[in-house]
């Protein structure tokens, strides 16, 4: 039995150095900025890589006061675009925790 007592041991602590590697990861990508572009970057994004967005730029070349459709249509195309390189940025980061990155609640 004390085999197993002392293998259960390795296996919380390797739980543990995950969770603490987990938790540093995830304030990496607090941190991380990411910028979604869109009209060759008349409209410009900035989020971290959690998809938090923390500022938005226009050029005034969008900005249309008869044509408001058209600047909401490139601040999302802009977020989008942030959006999916924060995604990439978090699988790269995050991915190698596999199914235990779906823990997040726990951090």
């Amino acid at each position: 039995m004390a085999g197993f007592n002392g293998g259960m041991q390795n296996l919380m602590k390797q739980a543990q150095k995950m969770q603490e590697e987990m938790q540093q990861t995830s304030a990496l990508l607090d941190d991380w900025e990411v910028v979604g572009t869109a009209a060759n970057e008349a409209v410009v994004v900035y989020m971290n890589a959690k998809k938090i967005i923390n500022g938005i730029e226009l050029d005034e070349s969008v900005v249309d006061p008869d044509d408001i459709e058209l600047l909401e249509d490139l601040i999302m195309a802009a977020i989008n675009d942030g959006y999916k390189k924060a995604d990439a940025v978090y699988e790269e980061k995050m991915g190698k925790f596999g199914n235990m990155g779906g823990l997040g609640g726990m951090l």
